[in-house]
């Protein structure tokens, strides 16, 4: 039992320096996070906008005009060498003047660090290429244009590359119906695909559950059907 015992406490010391070990790291880690931004407003001013440290990666927020600016620097300054850049993504917020988020997310191989650049762009705003800066970009812009309807002024080649040919609209902005315009189907007669506008079988029926697995305390649309003809 002794024995036991013993082990039982060597274990929880174990675990507690192990677990003090990783909250010092997270506290280096922002310390270091925190001076690489004053690094990068030091020398990129008013760029900038504002900067935070979210999920121990360091998140800039600057304006669509810079996003150019600021690319080539992260890539290109000694004590950054962002060289990959991991991908770049959107976010629509439809209750905002400027709807959109274009994300960019940056690594540095040197720093073995990621970064989060945000540009706020509004459906008519043109934000700046970086295909010339990071040629992958070139894909990442081409579904953003896509699937948000963002405009990339300067892009060597911006099309479509997720969505079918003639596709009305942008499918990731929440004002996208949920049917869709248009739905395909195969022609016996004409013997090929063809689109059609879309037509529901029934009525679209929305059920407002918090969780299929924490059962039902509601009644289900229909229910006071079934009741009525009980109490018949």
């Amino acid at each position: 039992m002794a024995s036991c015992s013993y082990k039982r406490k060597s274990d929880e010391l174990a675990a507690s320096r192990v677990k003090s070990k990783y909250l010092m790291a997270e506290e280096d880690s922002n310390a270091v996070l925190s001076e690489l931004a004053e690094y990068l407003k030091g020398h990129l001013g008013d760029e900038i906008v504002g900067w935070g440290v979210d999920r121990r990666e360091l998140c800039l927020e600057i304006s669509s005009s810079s996003i150019c600016k600021v690319s080539k620097f992260l890539r290109d300054d000694a004590n950054c060498l962002f060289k990959t850049i991991v991908d770049v993504c959107g976010v629509d917020y439809p209750e905002r003047p400027l709807r959109f988020d274009v994300v960019y997310n940056f690594l540095s191989y040197k720093l073995n660090q990621r970064l989060r650049v945000k540009v706020q762009a509004g459906e008519d705003t043109q934000v700046p290429s970086i295909a010339e800066i990071f040629p992958a970009a070139g894909w990442f812009e081409r579904e953003v244009w896509d699937l948000y309807g963002v405009f990339f002024s300067g892009h060597p080649d911006l099309r479509r590359i997720l969505t079918d040919y003639g596709f009305d609209g942008h499918p990731l902005r929440k004002d996208f119906p949920l049917t869709g315009h248009v739905e395909v189907r195969y022609d016996d007669e004409q013997q090929r695909v063809v689109y059609e506008p879309v037509k529901l079988m029934q009525s679209f029926r929305t059920f407002d559950f918090m969780s299929p697995w924490e059962g039902l305390n509601q009644h289900l649309p229909g229910d006071e059907k079934a009741e009525k003809e009980q109490d018949e």
